[in-house]
């Protein structure tokens, strides 16, 4: 059950929402559809904790604030507002009648007193859903006999996730006349935009045929591998040349890779950004961010300058680069051929200092990405998968005219304690703008980071 549902046999149910729920969406309150939202006085104090701080949390404490201090013009909140959307919903605020805790509930604190909140109306006879992002509250409330449930109306179904291509069995004739004519047909109404489909011939399943669907023409165009390297690498399997053709392809405006370590999602953004940025000149920038977990922490818990510190934390990022660029150099690439591996990585180390001083290459952590303007940028947000939703949102709408955005990470490997794979930002997008002319997306399946790697993905 999702936490915007109606009502249960003809009477609206009461939500208990938790301080997390409402730092991780401020505009939660007013997801609850024609019910009552009660937040108890504790999650008041403890997003008045939250409300000086400079990062995401701090901005949603004061946003949650902000829409309660406009209620109050609606009328008083301790008795209940109307909901602005839904005349019969009602938000309320309260202070908690009773002080003493339920038993089980020894530990005075604030998210004790929540739940003997949720427990009082309870027993005054309401239908009562204790909201939360906590998992322990969760456990706690559940072994209370009070009904707790995550925050659901943003998750998807990690399970179905959108994968970004399918099989289809066709005739020989349809894989022929993709190559012969350039484009194909198929009869699939389902098929969404820049999904890509592997053809097998009925007949001869060895014959087979790499299309994506291009929804403005209404029909299958072919996938084919560019000649030579990009930019010292070469796709290894089906699902990297999904991916490196959404990422040169300058109409695809975002694109999202989803895979395991050692997949390559990282690695072929990279190299497809500093391709398009140092070798066609397409974008002015190549422009690579990872949150600093959680988004906006300050990076000051770490020694030395804003660069210095930013090292720490884009180490992955440079260790990429160093790998194309060196890939480059032992592969005789241009008058570094024939260097000795000391010399060629010495070589490496200035040339990335030299495309970041002629500001070519940025990285950054994404606490100074909030209120910039970033046109005609080739832009990589690496670790999407430990962003809200309602972050990832701030981030794509920072992209100006002419940028590329490229959303990157594993939603198996998630460092936000309250998300998951279903809740994430990056799954959330994948999701909802699937189908979408000007979004791309491909799950990579299988590590190529090295035998050792693919065998403890597989096995561990």
């Amino acid at each position: 059950m999702t936490a915007s549902n109606g009502h249960v046999n003809g009477h609206s149910k009461t939500f208990v929402v938790d301080t997390n729920v409402l730092l991780h969406n401020p505009n939660s309150i007013f997801l609850f559809a024609d019910n009552e939202v009660i937040i108890p006085f504790d999650v008041i104090e403890e997003l008045d904790k939250f409300k000086t701080g400079t990062d995401d949390l701090g901005r949603n404490a004061r946003s949650v604030i902000r829409h309660l201090d406009r209620l109050r013009d609606s009328g008083n909140l301790a008795e209940g507002v109307t909901h602005p959307h839904e005349p019969k919903g009602r938000i309320r605020v309260i202070l908690e009648e009773s002080q003493q805790l339920f038993p089980g509930l020894t530990h005075n604190s604030p998210d004790n007193r929540i739940i003997s909140c949720a427990l009082d109306l309870k027993k005054q006879g309401k239908h009562v859903i204790f909201i939360t992002k906590d998992m322990n509250a969760r456990i706690k409330s559940d072994a209370l006999g009070l009904v707790a449930e995550d925050f659901e109306n943003q998750k998807v179904d990690f399970d179905r996730l959108y994968t970004g291509y399918r099989e289809m069995s066709v005739s020989s004739k349809v894989i022929d006349k993709l190559f012969t004519d350039k484009l194909a047909r198929v009869d699939a109404p389902d098929l969404l935009a820049n999904e890509f489909v592997l053809l097998k011939d009925q007949e001869d399943p060895n014959h087979t045929a790499l299309a994506r669907y291009k929804a403005d023409i209404g029909a299958l165009i072919p996938v084919r591998p560019r000649r030579g390297p990009i930019f010292g690498i070469i796709p290894r399997n089906l699902q990297q040349t999904m991916a490196m053709d959404l990422l040169l392809d300058d109409s695809v405006k975002l694109v999202s890779l989803i895979g395991s370590a050692g997949t390559g999602k990282t690695l072929l953004a990279i190299a497809a950004g500093m391709t398009k940025v140092l070798n066609e000149g397409v974008y002015t920038k190549l422009l690579c961010a990872r949150p600093i977990m959680p988004l906006g922490r300050d990076i000051g818990f770490l020694p030395g300058d804003k660069d210095q510190k930013l090292t720490a934390w884009m180490q992955p990022i440079f260790d990429n680069m160093g790998y194309l660029l060196s890939n480059r150099l032992t592969a005789g690439d241009g008058q570094e051929h024939g260097k000795t591996h000391a010399a060629a990585l010495h070589t490496v180390e200035q040339r990335i200092q030299q495309l970041m001083e002629a500001g070519q290459v940025v990285l950054e952590p994404l606490t100074y990405i909030r209120g910039r303007s970033i046109p005609h940028q080739f832009m990589i947000v690496d670790e999407s998968q430990n962003l809200t939703p309602h972050e990832v949102k701030t981030i794509a709408s920072r992209v100006g005219e002419g940028t590329k955005l490229i959303l990157t990470g594993d939603p198996t490997q998630i460092d936000n304690p309250y998300l998951d794979a279903s809740s994430n930002g990056l799954s959330f997008l994948v999701e909802r703008l699937k189908g979408k002319g000007l979004v791309g997306h491909v799950t990579l399946a299988k590590s190529e980071r090295s035998e050792l790697a693919s065998l403890i993905t597989a096995e561990l």
